[in-house]
């Protein structure tokens, strides 16, 4: 075992601190990774209020990439000297959605059997069971995707979480293909990433819609063809008049709130697609809808978990494009930032200042 520092939520709502934990040698099916680089994202900020469980203390930290430094027994898909993405979907290969072939709706992710700890012994409760705001964290070896070493750790890192939630949301749960027309709604770090998805799928038009021009500014940017400001227009028939008075074929939730959902409802066309990415509170409710409105307007209603991704199948193909000047990863990391600075980005975050703060270890 060995002893790094790391960034811990202590308790509901108080700012983070900076400690010590001890992370065990790996375990069978286990491996122990050097972090190089980890996004400050929403969820983590989502742990430090209790929004996720009140299972404190928690390692917060989960949109990361490194180096791994050791591994367990029986483990074969990564090894020491691997550059790797972390993620939380870490597939069992055995419950019911691996079984019939589609592994992207694992229901039995892996994570570390072994617990991190403070020095005290107390369990640490690592962020989707990641814990990267750490120099050194322990993981089910599923949740390490090799990726191209040359990537700059900071940029690819961010596919992690954040920006392959947005890509996935467009490509694998809207079904986003060439031609289709698709609308963004809430510009933050995970619509920006929806947008380059689209467009990297063919899309158009691609309509940004948000209440921040720089945000709005950023998404053009990354592939959006058309802006709204929804704070001075109606977003619903501002997208119907961009789409030849129909609405869109794919509209995609960024912000996780009824009013914006709601929205995105009205701003498809018949037999098109929502898709709910942004993360709602468990308070929030789905609004009053008459029935007949969603039979009437066919298509589908869905929510996309992690991008509906399947990290050894997509991490690779997204670096690669990544590499080779596609994808514009660099365009998500605000600034970099160090381990003291993660209360502080939280607030920026906030005020909707940063796509990505992200941490360099």
């Amino acid at each position: 075992m060995q002893q790094v520092k790391a960034v811990i939520a202590r308790t509901e709502g108080a700012p983070v601190e900076i400690v010590t934990i001890t992370v065990p040698d790996p375990g069978p099916g286990e491996a122990v990774v050097k972090v190089q680089a980890c996004g400050v994202c929403h969820t983590d900020l989502h742990y430090r209020e209790g929004g996720i469980n009140d299972e404190f203390p928690f390692l917060l930290g989960h949109e990361a990439s490194g180096v791994v430094e050791a591994v367990g027994p029986g483990v074969t898909e990564v090894a020491p000297g691997d550059f790797v993405i972390l993620n939380w979907r870490a597939v069992c290969g055995q419950c019911r959605a691996c079984r019939r072939g589609e592994p992207w709706y694992c229901f039995a992710t892996h994570n570390a059997t072994q617990k991190m700890t403070l020095e005290d012994g107390t369990e640490l409760t690592p962020a989707l069971g990641i814990g990267a705001f750490a120099e050194k964290t322990l993981v089910a070896a599923g949740q390490c995707t090799k990726v191209d070493p040359s990537a700059r750790p900071a940029a690819v890192g961010l596919l992690g979480c954040g920006v392959m939630a947005g890509i996935g949301a467009a490509v694998n749960t809207g079904g986003v293909t060439r031609g289709k027309s698709v609308a963004v709604i809430g510009c933050g770090g995970v619509g920006v990433a929806a947008v380059a998805g689209s467009a990297l799928a063919g899309a158009d038009p691609i309509i940004a819609v948000d209440i921040d021009a720089k945000k709005l500014a950023t998404a053009t940017r990354l592939g959006a063809t058309h802006t709204v400001d929804s704070s001075a227009t109606d977003p619903v028939a501002a997208i119907q008049e961009l789409t030849g008075g129909f609405g869109a074929d794919v509209v995609i939730e960024a912000v996780g709130r009824p009013e914006t959902w709601k929205q995105a409802f009205y701003a498809r066309d018949l037999a098109g697609t929502v898709v709910l990415v942004g993360v709602p509170t468990p308070q929030m409710r789905v609004p009053d809808l008459p029935l007949i409105d969603v039979f009437g307007r066919g298509g589908a209603l869905k929510s996309s978990w992690y991008g509906d991704c399947l990290p050894s199948r997509d991490f690779p193909v997204l670096v690669d494009l990544y590499q080779r000047g596609k994808l514009d990863l660099d365009a998500f990391v605000s600034e970099e930032i160090a381990l003291t600075d993660i209360e502080a980005a939280f607030e920026r975050m906030r005020h909707g200042e940063v796509l990505r703060s992200v941490v360099i270890l």
